[in-house]
C-alpha cells in the first residue's frame, strides 16, 4: 500500500492513537453508523447486511439534512458545489489561495 502511494504522489499520514479527532468526519460518520445500526441490528447473511448497509447510507447521505451543513442533505449539498464550479451560483466566499494540488494527501484510519 506504501508503495502504491508513493507511486501515484499521495502522502500517507498516520492519525495518532488515542486522537480520533484528527480525523473527526470518519468518527463521525463510524459512531452514528455503530450507535443506529450496527448495535442494533444482526445480520445473518453477509447479502443482508450489505442490503441494510446500504439502505442505511442511502438515507444518511440523500434524507437526512446535517446540520453542518446549513441543513442539507449531503447530496444537495454537493449538487450546490457543482453549481458553484460550474459558475451557475456565485461562490458563498471568495475562493482560497491556490496550492499546490500536485501532491494528494490520504489519511490512514486507525
Amino acid at each position: 500500500m506504501l508503495a502504491w502511494f508513493g507511486d501515484v504522489g499521495v502522502e500517507w499520514h498516520y492519525i495518532a492513537p488515542g486522537k480520533p479527532t484528527q480525523n473527526e468526519f470518519v468518527e463521525s460518520v463510524n459512531g452514528r453508523m455503530r450507535d443506529e445500526l450496527l448495535n442494533e441490528t444482526l445480520f445473518l447473511t453477509i447479502g443482508q447486511a450489505r442490503s441494510i448497509l446500504t439502505r442505511w447510507v442511502d438515507d444518511y447521505n440523500t434524507e437526512r439534512p446535517h446540520s453542518s451543513l446549513g441543513y442539507a442533505t449531503p447530496a444537495a449539498f454537493a449538487a450546490g458545489l457543482e453549481q458553484q464550479r460550474a459558475g451557475l451560483t456565485p461562490p458563498v466566499a471568495s475562493p482560497a489561495l491556490m496550492r499546490n494540488k500536485t501532491v494528494l494527501s490520504l489519511a490512514a484510519i486507525g
